[in-house]
Protein backbone atom coordinates (compact mmCIF):
# COMPACT_ATOMS: atom_id res chain seq x y z
CA UNK A 1 0.00 0.00 0.00
CA UNK A 2 2.94 2.29 -0.70
CA UNK A 3 2.01 6.42 -1.49
CA UNK A 4 3.70 8.44 -4.15
CA UNK A 5 7.26 9.38 -2.39
CA UNK A 6 7.46 6.01 -1.02
CA UNK A 7 5.56 6.41 2.15
CA UNK A 8 4.05 3.19 3.10
CA UNK A 9 0.49 4.13 5.10
CA UNK A 10 0.27 0.65 6.04
CA UNK A 11 3.67 0.81 7.85
CA UNK A 12 2.81 4.17 9.29
CA UNK A 13 -1.12 3.09 10.58
CA UNK A 14 0.79 -0.17 12.48
CA UNK A 15 3.07 2.34 13.81
CA UNK A 16 -0.02 4.59 15.04
CA UNK A 17 -1.45 2.00 16.46
CA UNK A 18 1.20 0.69 18.23
CA UNK A 19 0.97 3.92 20.29
CA UNK A 20 -2.23 4.04 20.57
CA UNK A 21 -2.55 0.55 22.24
CA UNK A 22 0.64 2.05 24.30
CA UNK A 23 -2.05 4.60 25.31
CA UNK A 24 -4.57 2.48 25.89
CA UNK A 25 -1.79 -0.01 28.62
CA UNK A 26 -0.94 3.31 30.11
CA UNK A 27 -4.81 4.11 30.97
CA UNK A 28 -5.03 0.43 32.18
CA UNK A 29 -0.84 0.87 34.44
CA UNK A 30 -2.74 4.13 35.56
CA UNK A 31 -5.29 2.52 37.92
CA UNK A 32 -6.36 5.47 39.96
CA UNK A 33 -6.70 7.93 36.83
CA UNK A 34 -4.47 10.34 38.10
CA UNK A 35 -2.41 10.69 34.88
CA UNK A 36 0.79 9.22 36.28
CA UNK A 37 1.85 5.32 37.21
CA UNK A 38 3.73 5.37 40.11
CA UNK A 39 5.82 2.08 40.68
CA UNK A 40 3.33 0.02 42.64
CA UNK A 41 0.85 0.04 39.76
CA UNK A 42 3.43 -0.65 37.09
CA UNK A 43 4.45 -3.61 39.21
CA UNK A 44 0.48 -4.69 40.02
CA UNK A 45 0.04 -4.98 36.61
CA UNK A 46 3.04 -6.39 35.73
CA UNK A 47 2.00 -8.94 38.00
CA UNK A 48 -1.21 -9.52 37.17
CA UNK A 49 0.24 -10.32 33.52
CA UNK A 50 1.99 -13.26 34.82
CA UNK A 51 6.04 -10.97 34.96
CA UNK A 52 7.46 -11.74 38.40
CA UNK A 53 9.39 -8.76 38.66
CA UNK A 54 11.03 -7.64 41.99
CA UNK A 55 10.08 -4.56 43.64
CA UNK A 56 13.79 -2.84 42.81
CA UNK A 57 13.42 -3.96 39.24
CA UNK A 58 10.03 -2.36 38.95
CA UNK A 59 12.19 0.70 41.06
CA UNK A 60 14.43 0.70 38.53
CA UNK A 61 12.31 0.03 35.24
CA UNK A 62 10.43 3.94 36.61
CA UNK A 63 13.73 5.25 37.35
CA UNK A 64 15.21 4.86 33.99
CA UNK A 65 12.39 6.10 32.28
CA UNK A 66 10.97 9.19 34.69
CA UNK A 67 12.76 11.82 32.73
CA UNK A 68 11.82 15.05 35.30
CA UNK A 69 12.43 12.82 38.21
CA UNK A 70 9.30 13.01 40.11
CA UNK A 71 9.02 9.34 40.92
CA UNK A 72 6.18 8.81 38.47
CA UNK A 73 6.06 7.81 34.73
CA UNK A 74 3.61 10.39 32.82
CA UNK A 75 2.02 9.78 29.50
CA UNK A 76 4.62 11.46 27.71
CA UNK A 77 7.60 9.12 29.77
CA UNK A 78 5.49 5.93 29.40
CA UNK A 79 5.40 6.49 25.61
CA UNK A 80 9.26 7.62 25.36
CA UNK A 81 10.17 4.41 27.04
CA UNK A 82 8.53 2.08 25.00
CA UNK A 83 9.05 3.71 21.18
CA UNK A 84 12.50 3.98 21.42
CA UNK A 85 13.57 1.11 19.16
CA UNK A 86 10.60 2.20 16.97
CA UNK A 87 12.12 4.10 13.55
CA UNK A 88 8.85 7.06 13.88
CA UNK A 89 10.55 9.46 11.43
CA UNK A 90 7.93 9.23 8.55
CA UNK A 91 5.03 9.49 11.79
CA UNK A 92 6.49 12.52 13.23
CA UNK A 93 6.45 14.19 10.24
CA UNK A 94 2.66 13.47 9.67
CA UNK A 95 1.94 14.18 13.05
CA UNK A 96 3.92 17.76 12.99
CA UNK A 97 2.66 18.87 9.60
CA UNK A 98 -0.69 17.86 10.13
CA UNK A 99 -1.02 19.64 13.62
CA UNK A 100 -1.87 22.67 12.99
CA UNK A 101 -4.42 21.75 9.80
CA UNK A 102 -6.25 19.34 12.12
CA UNK A 103 -7.81 22.25 13.65
CA UNK A 104 -10.66 22.68 11.68
CA UNK A 105 -12.19 25.28 13.37
CA UNK A 106 -9.25 27.14 14.63
CA UNK A 107 -10.02 26.81 18.26
CA UNK A 108 -6.60 25.24 18.86
CA UNK A 109 -7.79 22.17 20.78
CA UNK A 110 -8.16 18.86 18.87
CA UNK A 111 -10.67 16.59 18.91
CA UNK A 112 -10.89 12.89 17.89
CA UNK A 113 -12.81 13.91 14.77
CA UNK A 114 -10.52 16.25 13.82
CA UNK A 115 -7.51 13.60 14.18
CA UNK A 116 -9.65 10.95 12.52
CA UNK A 117 -10.59 13.65 9.59
CA UNK A 118 -7.13 14.31 9.17
CA UNK A 119 -5.87 11.09 9.23
CA UNK A 120 -8.28 9.79 6.77
CA UNK A 121 -7.71 12.80 4.53
CA UNK A 122 -4.28 11.24 4.16
CA UNK A 123 -4.92 7.73 4.04
CA UNK A 124 -4.38 6.03 7.12
CA UNK A 125 -6.60 3.73 7.98
CA UNK A 126 -8.21 4.62 11.93
CA UNK A 127 -10.60 4.40 13.31
CA UNK A 128 -12.60 7.05 14.90
CA UNK A 129 -12.97 5.29 18.32
CA UNK A 130 -9.25 4.81 17.77
CA UNK A 131 -8.39 8.69 17.45
CA UNK A 132 -10.97 9.39 20.56
CA UNK A 133 -8.98 7.22 22.53
CA UNK A 134 -5.63 8.56 21.83
CA UNK A 135 -7.47 12.64 22.76
CA UNK A 136 -9.20 11.25 25.63
CA UNK A 137 -5.73 9.66 27.40
CA UNK A 138 -4.40 13.28 26.76
CA UNK A 139 -7.16 14.97 28.05
CA UNK A 140 -6.59 16.32 31.29
CA UNK A 141 -9.44 18.52 32.03
CA UNK A 142 -11.99 16.21 30.89
CA UNK A 143 -13.41 18.28 27.80
CA UNK A 144 -13.08 16.17 25.13
CA UNK A 145 -10.61 17.40 23.34
CA UNK A 146 -6.22 18.51 23.92
CA UNK A 147 -4.75 21.73 23.13
CA UNK A 148 -2.34 22.24 20.45
CA UNK A 149 0.41 22.70 23.44
CA UNK A 150 -0.39 19.47 24.62
CA UNK A 151 -0.44 17.40 21.68
CA UNK A 152 2.57 19.00 20.69
CA UNK A 153 4.31 17.74 23.86
CA UNK A 154 3.34 14.23 23.02
CA UNK A 155 4.62 14.15 19.62
CA UNK A 156 7.74 15.80 21.06
CA UNK A 157 7.88 13.17 23.52
CA UNK A 158 7.80 10.33 21.12
CA UNK A 159 10.90 11.90 19.04
CA UNK A 160 13.35 13.57 21.25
Amino acid sequence: MAQPGGRDLSSEAEKMSNILSLVNTFKAFDSDNDGSITAAELGGILSSLGHKASEEDVSAMVQQADKDKDGLLSLEEFLEMNTKDMELGSLRIFLTSALGSMDADEDEILTGEELHEMAENLGFPVTLADCQNMIAALDENGDGAVSFEEFQLLVNSLFD
